[in-house]
């Protein structure tokens, strides 16, 4: 949520800011202005009212020790303390309005962002590896998967529907494999503590990481939208921290978690749905950091290198690209996201998205920090995966095929899923 003094004092810059975005925002910031002044106006009203009413109440007692009559001023005071009451009311309405406003504005690109509509502007910032070449032509990992008895589809459809995936086998102990293997990376060599949180978030939560409102069609909820099922780590895990006033905290303060996934869009049909590329149901290890407001785009590069790792430890492909303003997540001022190649698939897959929101979920979790002023903060706080299944799945077994129909597990891999080849 943004700053409201920002829209106080310069409302027509911040427009222009969100209208980057493609977002059209300004009869919003206008109404938000115009409660706001209401609110304001009525307090000071209220505070001034308030002030006579006491002033006036010690007349009453003045009068009253004289034996005189106060009736007139009594009612005088009865008048006063039912203005005060429509007042607060009023205010109320006007404040429950404006926070209502101000949560569906989106966050503001940062300064550097690249400027742009969509995916087609966003630049590439950096590529790993090659586009792997292969002597046979390259099956994709939904042949792959039915070869070798990785996963079943139909399974998955017979018990949950269209969207999911049964993992079999030696299908299963890969899955389970990376996921462990990613835990193990991230608490062990990049100084993550790990968690297991529940996947049952409430409305609240849903609200701090900026799910909703603008997202509650795409997310699974129940109980008359009081409880979701997670759609991604980053809504327990960053909740943790919700409504804290954190003393002499230790930034970074960094938690990875390990999650499945939920979300009803499943993306159109066509080769950018086959198999296991959007599902309804998914597993993610997702990284959160609280950091200081000075160091987390120092941070934010950070966060993303550790995401990199785990594709250079795998061998696979990848290049990094930063989003254009039009392409920004709601609550994110800067985002890179990681697109790891897929060669049977011929594209490339987004596994990874690393975001600074800035203070921007902070102020609505109230998650502050008390500075070495004595001065109360609102922290930054980041995500990304690192990464997100099944993509990663999908280019593993597509980039580690061999002529003869296995899959070539890498060293590094190996001691997670018990063998050196899934034949």
């Amino acid at each position: 949520m943004l700053d409201i003094r920002l829209l106080r004092e310069d409302p027509e810059t911040i427009k222009t800011r969100v209208n980057t975005r493609g977002a059209d925002v300004g009869d919003i910031i206008d109404e938000i202005l115009a409660c706001d002044e209401k609110r304001r106006s009525g307090e000071t009203e209220k505070q001034q009212l308030q002030a006579d009413r006491n002033r006036i109440s010690k007349e009453i007692g003045a009068l009253k020790r004289e034996g005189k009559d106060s009736s007139e001023i009594e009612a005088q005071v009865r008048k006063i303390g039912d203005r005060i009451k429509e007042i607060g009311e009023e205010v109320d309405t006007a404040e429950s309005r404006q926070q209502e406003l101000l949560l569906q504005i989106p966050n503001l690109p940062h300064d550097a962002c690249p400027v742009g509509e969509d995916e087609t502007a966003n630049p590439v910032i950096r590529e790993w590896g090659e586009q792997p070449e292969f002597s046979f032509e390259p099956k994709d990992h939904v042949e792959l998967g039915a070869d070798l008895g990785l996963f079943d589809f139909e399974l998955a459809a017979k018990i949950s529907g269209s969207g999911f995936v049964t993992f079999t086998g030696a299908g299963a102990r890969l899955q389970r494999g990376l996921i462990q293997f990613l835990l193990d990376l991230h608490t062990g060599e990049h100084g993550y503590k790990e968690v297991l949180p529940p996947i049952i978030v409430n409305r609240d939560c849903m609200f701090g990481t900026g799910q909703l409102p603008k997202f509650e069609d795409d997310m699974y909820g129940f109980e008359d939208g009081a409880a979701f099922l997670a759609p991604t780590a980053e809504v327990p895990v960053t909740n943790l921290y919700r409504e804290e006033l954190l003393k002499d905290p230790e930034f970074p303060i960094k938690t990875t978690a390990y999650t499945p996934c939920f979300r009803r869009e499943a993306g159109s049909a066509g080769r950018e749905s086959r198999g296991m590329i959007r599902m309804h149901q998914f597993d993610k290890v997702e990284l959160v950091n609280i950091v200081h407001p000075d160091d987390s785009f120092d941070q934010l590069e950070k966060l993303t290198a550790e995401a990199e790792k785990v594709l250079q430890l795998l061998g696979l492909h990848y290049r990094t690209i930063e989003l254009c303003t039009g392409d920004l997540g709601f609550s994110s001022a800067k985002t890179y996201d990681i697109e790891v190649w897929a060669p049977g698939h011929g594209g490339y897959l987004e596994v990874s998205s690393c975001s600074n929101f800035e203070d921007y979920q902070a102020r609505r979790m109230k998650l502050r920090f008390k500075d070495e002023n004595g001065k109360n903060r609102f922290c930054h706080t980041l995500n990304g995966s690192g990464t997100a299944l099944p993509r990663l799945y999908v280019a593993f077994v597509e980039t580690h095929q061999q002529e003869d129909g296995s899959i070539l597990i890498p060293e590094v891999l190996r001691p997670y899923v018990g063998t050196d080849r899934i034949s």
